[in-house]
């Protein structure tokens, strides 16, 4: 969908030093985030009038406006403000029209332009205003001391990092681009270190790297005369528990299909090629339902796959055939990619381009199907968040499912508790998953419905890795809170009904720092912009306040997921995507440890090496995996979690980080891609 009389800019990589650093630092902080933009590139700097030094800097990925004249860093005419920026408006045009009949001229048609005249007319209240995903950063020197505004869109699409030291700034897209900058060294955060064994992610605003944060979703801060100053401009909120409801079940679901309509069709304006993931989900379904009405072309959609070895005792993959099937029905054109990568050699230059260990084996089937999709489109859209609106995880089950069981009698529990301990791990077959599920739920059952929550997030809890540690460590972190995250945005919406307020953690927590991430970082790493229509503010802010809790999550013990959403779809998708159950960016990761990466868990995960590192104790390491390839324990993601550790530590901390650039080099998996014309011919 093009508008070539306004358009949104780009996608990018954005950086920035305040009192600190030279054109030389900038320029590597550039040169590191090539692959968030490989079109056009940028340096602004100056060196006050005290001595202190200020720049900014950009990559810059062309999706509407593919002219120099969204070239950036940008200015205004007297050259007074300077903005560089990452991200795409939604509601730039009406921004633009009000902005114009305020008499602000425009030079070019990016919404880089719209979002500084509208700092220049609103100041910081500028991004109250904003509906879409962006990080950016403006330098305003219309005042005898500089005064540089940053901010992070309401629900952390896009990322923020930056390090304070003293007086001085650093900031940038991505950490690596922070660590060229001398004085800034990479150095692992022991707290951290405690979460990410906990959730397989570090929970926002913290990241691995001492003294390196993330600015908050939905925050922005200034930063004058050397001091740094945060503030929450947005925050998702929900009604009091016990809130009457007045609206319809009917009339509900015509306005969320109707809103989210309008947010898919305002997220495909561009001058690049436009496309979308396709699984066999909801989410995603519903949005390539949404794109092919009135599309002037057939939309090209993806599905990833692996082969049928990888497939064997996976419940996570999905069953391609669907999206196929959804495709043929929808009238678009369907591209299955089947690969095969060498994961011995993609997870290490994956950990790179992800800056933090982040233990989860779907951010290289999130790349794989970025890097195929790049042939042909620039910009692909996504289901992220569709599961954070409406209560689609099972985790958002397993509440009500806890509740339950903790009414039933202590001698009951016991037996059951026993039993399931006593269940092996069903590897290799499709009940793995409830087993593991069922472990999790005798785990956390009797706890109080906070704590249940949490530790049904968790992977190893506190007894396993206090087994884990040195003494040293366990010592060093004996009372860090790995939780502090998870319980502050409990108690932001302590007041609401118990669902919505796992909804928020969920949105506040879980997307921001592990869904959203690895979306950002694993699409540009492939140089492809990745959008999120169910993360429209106005649809979000509509849902939370307009939808009972007992419609997003509707019936007892055996719960319709994403219900009002279901219904809203009803007429528009197959029965066969309504009926399923979710399904996602699964990834056969007791495959790949027990076959492609067999030599390297041997290799990084020897008692040596182990002890070498003095974090954790050799023979308990050894312990997870002897169990692991016996088949008396699935411990695949926890042994994903100690490899992702050990190859980040290899990467960020071992060596410079600074001669590393050759990592942007990502070698090809073996893929093989079927469009859906060429197996309907194939059929005939």
């Amino acid at each position: 969908m093009l508008n070539p009389a306004l358009g949104n800019d780009s996608m990018c990589g954005i950086s920035g030093l305040m009192n600190r650093g030279d054109r030389e630092a900038l320029n590597r902080m550039n040169m590191i985030q090539a692959h968030r933009g490989p079109d056009d590139s940028g340096i602004w700097d100056k060196r006050l009038g005290d001595g202190s030094y200020v720049g900014l800097g950009s990559r810059r990925l062309a999706i509407l406006d593919l002219s120099a004249s969204g070239h950036m860093p940008m200015c205004n005419e007297d050259h007074s403000l300077w903005i560089t920026y990452n991200g795409e408006i939604y509601n730039f045009a009406e921004l633009r029209s009000n902005l114009e009949s305020k008499g602000h001229p425009f030079f070019s048609n990016t919404d880089t332009e719209v979002v500084l005249r509208l700092y220049e007319d609103e100041g910081p209240d500028c991004v109250k205003r904003l509906n879409g995903m962006f990080a950016f950063a403006i330098c305003d020197l219309r005042s005898a001391k500089p005064t540089t505004f940053l901010a992070r869109d309401h629900f952390g699409i896009k990322p923020f990092y930056y390090a304070q030291q003293g007086r001085s700034l650093a900031f940038a897209s991505e950490i690596k681009a922070l660590l060229q900058v001398p004085g800034i060294d990479a150095e692992m955060d022991h707290d951290a270190l405690h979460q990410y064994l906990t959730f397989l992610w570090v929970p926002d605003p913290n990241t691995m790297f001492r003294g390196i944060k993330k600015l908050p979703a939905g925050h922005s801060a200034i930063f004058r005369d050397g001091e740094l100053k945060i503030s929450q401009y947005w925050d998702l909120t929900f009604p009091r528990a016990g809130h009457h409801y007045p609206r319809s079940e009917r009339d509900l679901a015509d306005e969320i299909r109707e809103r989210f309509r309008h947010s898919v069709k305002s997220q495909m304006i561009s001058d690049v090629p436009v496309g979308a993931f396709l699984s066999a989900g909801l989410d995603s379904s519903s949005i390539v339902a949404m794109m092919a009405e009135g599309a002037d072309r057939p939309v090209d959609t993806y599905t990833i796959t692996f082969p049928d070895k990888y497939r064997v005792g996976e419940n996570a993959l999905d069953d391609p055939n669907v999206a196929t099937r959804t495709a043929a029905r929808l009238g678009v054109q369907n591209h299955r990619i089947v690969v095969e990568p060498d994961v011995a050699e993609l997870l290490p230059r994956l950990v790179w381009h992800m800056d933090e260990p982040t233990a989860d084996p779907a951010i290289i089937t999130a790349y794989l199907v970025c890097r195929e999709a790049r042939e042909k489109a620039t910009v692909l859209l996504s289901g992220v968040g569709g599961d954070e609106l409406f209560a689609g995880y099972r985790k958002h089950s397993a509440h009500y499912w806890g509740e339950a069981y903790r009414d039933t009698p202590a001698a009951l529990r016991r037996i059951i508790e026993l039993s399931v301990s006593s269940l092996p791990s069903l590897r290799g077959s499709r009940m793995k998953g409830a087993v593991r599920m069922a472990r999790k739920m005798v785990r956390s059952g009797s706890l109080p419905s906070v704590e249940r929550f949490i530790m049904n997030c968790t992977y190893l809890d506190a007894q396993q890795k206090s087994e884990l540690y040195t003494p040293a460590i366990c010592d060093e972190l004996s009372g860090s809170d790995v939780s502090v995250s998870h319980r502050a945005a409990f108690d932001s919406v302590r007041d609401s009904d118990f669902l919505n307020q796992m909804l928020y953690v969920d949105s506040k927590i879980f997307m921001a720092s592990l869904n959203l991430t690895y979306n950002d970082k694993m699409s540009m790493a492939s140089s492809v912009e990745v959008r999120v229509p169910f993360l429209d503010r106005e649809l979000a802010e509509f849902v939370a306040w307009n939808v009972p809790p007992t419609l997003k999550l509707k019936g007892n013990l055996r719960h319709t997921t994403k219900y009002i959403f279901r219904e809203a779809m009803t007429g528009i998708l197959p029965e066969e995507v309504l009926r399923q159950p979710k399904a996602g960016f699964g990834a056969p990761a007791d495959y790949w440890l027990a076959n492609d990466l067999k030599e390297m868990v041997d290799d990084l995960l020897s008692d040596t090496r182990i002890r070498q590192r003095g974090l954790f104790r050799p023979e308990t390491v050894r312990k997870f995996v002897e169990e692991q390839r016996r088949g008396t324990q699935d411990w695949s993601m926890q042994i994903w979690q100690f490899l992702t550790l050990e190859l980040w530590t290899q990467t960020f901390l071992d060596g410079s980080i600074r001669q590393a650039r050759f990592f942007n080099q990502i070698p090809q998996a073996a893929t093989h891609e079927t469009s859906s014309s060429e197996r309907e011919n194939r059929r005939n």
